[in-house]
């Protein structure tokens, strides 16, 4: 007797199995923590990059205050104590100059700029150079610049380069501004000098660092020249280094092994 087939049940479940996929909900949670993800990546990522151009920048302003403070150096190291050599004498018939030359001045601090008279750099430059030291304050902070002359070979020429320099530190022109640069910003400076056993104010001790009348040129420009020169630069804040720095210099010609 054959059997007779049953009726499916419609409402029986399905036996065929079947993959399931992923609901909204589980998507937009999936997103949400790769997108948490990815932007503590990129915060990481940049807190990096910033402690880099941090640490770059420190750096080149280190490198900055040390070439600077070691140009000031290297300018007081040669400074010149001979006289420069006297202007030749004017040809027949020339127009007699009017303009009063003076004794050439290795060393000058007028409270604005500290001005010295300095052999060249290299040794087959000849002549001499005025170099000058001032603070100008611009548009931003104010800014330490060091102006150079070029060479002198007379004491005419010396003169000028000497007033050139004193014109620069007051109220630089265009063409004057050609032979400055521009060191770092500094928001103020101070210049002492050392003599008798004392650091004092240049512009209070003048009268007792004067040569003696009759002192020949080349003595009298040595003893213009104090014992020591100390630098005083206050930084601004935001640097790598902000605040006071102070550097000494000492005449290398000093005897007796002064420190």
């Amino acid at each position: 007797m054959n059997a007779v087939p049953r009726r499916r049940n419609a409402l029986a479940p399905h036996t065929a199995s079947r993959h399931r996929g992923f609901t909204l909900v589980e998507l937009l949670v999936a997103l949400s923590v790769m997108a948490v993800l990815a932007g503590l990546s990129w915060q990481g990522l940049d807190g990096m990059s910033r402690a880099q151009g941090q640490t770059r920048q420190h750096a080149e302003e280190v490198l900055t205050l040390q070439a600077g403070l070691g140009q000031w150096i290297a300018d007081l190291d040669a400074l010149a104590a001979l006289p420069v050599p006297r202007a030749p004498a004017s040809l027949p018939g020339a127009a007699t100059p009017t303009a009063t030359v003076s004794q050439p001045v290795p060393l000058d601090w007028d409270g604005r700029a500290l001005r010295l008279t300095r052999q060249a750099a290299l040794p087959g430059d000849g002549g001499l150079r005025v170099v000058a030291w001032s603070l100008r304050a611009g548009n931003g902070q104010p800014e330490w610049l060091r102006w150079e002359s070029p060479a002198v070979r007379t004491r005419a020429d010396w003169q000028q380069a000497w007033d050139q320099a004193a014109l620069w530190a007051q109220n630089a022109g265009t063409d004057a501004r050609l032979r400055e640069v521009a060191v770092m910003p500094v928001q103020q400076w101070q210049v002492f000098y050392y003599r008798n056993d004392a650091w004092t104010n240049p512009l209070s001790s003048d009268i007792a660092a004067a040569p003696a009348a009759g002192t020949p040129g080349a003595a009298a420009a040595n003893s213009a020249i104090p014992e020591g020169v100390r630098l005083v630069l206050s930084l601004p804040a935001g640097q790598a280094i902000a605040g006071m720095v102070t550097r000494d210099w000492v005449r290398p010609t000093l005897s007796g092994g002064r420190t």
